[in-house]
């Protein structure tokens, strides 16, 4: 689905006419291109201690060049980007990197938040605004515990004023976890990259150091035999797609009806496709022998099959109210079962699920639909303990506004006024979904489990 108004306030005569009456211009987001990259400029890196240290000689180091760790697990490549430690005038920065594991009261926010504040106007398009912290926890002395969830505060706050398609996200590490973490590694550099273009005003929590980076960035699902249900079409292809770019071998998933789109998804990323109603009470069993019959093994599987059937709770009949509990969770409920009995998913498996922002702040019309969603972020919090022996994962993604065939038949002003309702004020793409379930299955993202990350570009709803 096209944005029009996008287009126009970013082209040409109208673009020119939009600046002279004040309208909103929501910037054309930098999205991932293979090779590209990391950063298009230089990045300011915040902070004091060992911590910030190791983060700025994390992104300076050249690429292929070993970077010192202090106690952490090894890191095999620096990112090979120019790096100050001080805000230099006049230079335009591609990130700002806020390192704030240090802080033990809030007035040791002040000098690091007050020095990323004199580069905001001068940040490049697209820039990225990213915190590293520790959690707020109830043992901690209040001030310690002030100074960390002020934190929280700050970066969904200043997510909020960035414009240009810049975005403000942060990494929340756990006690005793070292900023050199694989998964605190790979949060940073998902949060920095073209990936998370549209994941805005977000704190992800990175619970362990367990995980493993990639020895290619380009390539983190290398060897990885990935399940895609829903794969026919919009955010289900299109996650095949970048599974499959970034190295996985994809299995594609849809219900007989869609056989021939999901041949030709199945096709276009060389993997293979299962025609299979994902309610079958033996759909878990089918998967898993299709992907060891034709691929070996299973790694990853991706529960992104889902309906809608939104209406008035006071008009709500029982079809309705039940189709979309079977499809939207009591299906993954039930392939999740067959593969954690079966003894073939152990291999540091992952498990991402579709949830929903309507499932977090809810949604008028969608009782059915939220409380599908809504279970789907209980499901991964209470499956993720499960999968903690095989070092696997479960996590969810949270897409808010995303354009799709489904939204392209919400009334015209609808759309428009839900596209401007986050802090991009646009809709997301498919991809954009893509890459954060692609982030969440890779082996470096081993360290967070039961976490859900909203697609949202900071959708005014919820958290």
């Amino acid at each position: 689905m096209t944005d029009r108004y996008l287009e126009l306030v970013n082209s040409g005569l109208t673009q020119k006419l939009s600046k002279q009456l004040g309208l909103p211009r929501p910037a054309v987001l930098r999205r991932h291109r293979p090779g590209q990259p990391l950063l298009d400029g230089p990045a300011l890196v915040l902070g004091d201690g060992p911590d910030a240290d190791a983060v700025a000689r994390l992104l300076s180091s050249p690429a292929g060049g070993a970077t010192p760790t202090g106690d952490g697990p090894a890191v095999l490549d620096g990112w090979d980007v120019e790096v100050h430690r001080h805000a230099t005038p006049d230079v335009r920065y591609a990130a700002v990197v806020l390192v704030l594991t240090a802080v033990e009261h809030p007035d040791d926010l002040t000098a690091p938040v007050l020095a990323a504040a004199s580069t905001l106007k001068g940040l490049r398009p697209g820039a990225r605004v990213v915190t590293v912290s520790h959690p707020a926890l109830d043992s901690d002395a209040p001030a310690v515990a002030a100074a960390r969830q002020g934190v929280d505060g700050f970066l969904r706050s200043v997510a909020k004023e960035l414009r240009n398609g810049a975005t403000g996200n942060g990494v929340v590490v756990a006690p005793g976890v070292p900023v050199t973490a694989a998964s605190v590694v790979a949060a940073l550099r998902f949060f920095l990259s073209a990936r998370s273009a549209f994941v805005d005003g977000q704190l992800l929590e990175v619970d362990s150091d367990a995980g493993e980076l990639p020895t290619d960035w380009e390539k983190p699902l290398a060897g990885k035999v990935a399940v895609v249900t829903g794969a026919a079409r919009g955010i289900g292809a299109s996650i095949a797609d970048v599974l499959a770019r970034d190295g996985a071998t994809v299995v594609a998933v849809d219900v007989p009806a869609a056989g021939e789109q999901l041949a030709q998804v199945a096709n276009r990323v060389r993997g293979t496709a299962l025609q299979l109603d994902v309610t079958a009470p033996d759909a878990g069993d089918r998967i898993l022998a299709h992907a060891k019959a034709r691929h070996g093994r299973l790694d990853v599987v991706v529960h992104n099959a889902g309906i809608t059937r939104d209406k008035l709770l006071a008009n709500m009949s029982d079809d309705r109210w039940a189709s979309v509990l079977a499809v939207n969770i009591a299906a993954q409920l039930r392939i999740n079962e067959a593969l954690l009995t079966s003894g073939d998913f152990v291999d540091a498996p992952r498990i991402v699920s579709l949830a929903s922002t309507s499932g977090i702040a809810g949604n008028r019309g969608q009782t059915n639909y939220a409380a599908s969603k809504g279970g789907v972020i209980g499901m991964v919090r209470a499956t993720a303990p499960l999968l903690a022996p095989f070092g696997g994962t479960a996590n969810a993604v949270a897409p808010g506004f995303i354009e799709t065939e489904m939204t392209a038949r919400i009334p015209a002003v609808t759309r428009q006024v839900a596209r401007r309702l986050n802090s991009l004020q646009q809709g997301g793409q498919p991809v954009d979904v893509a890459e954060a379930v692609a982030f969440l299955a890779s082996p470096a993202a081993g360290g967070i489990v039961g976490r859900t990350l909203r697609v949202c570009g900071q959708n005014m709803v919820g958290r």
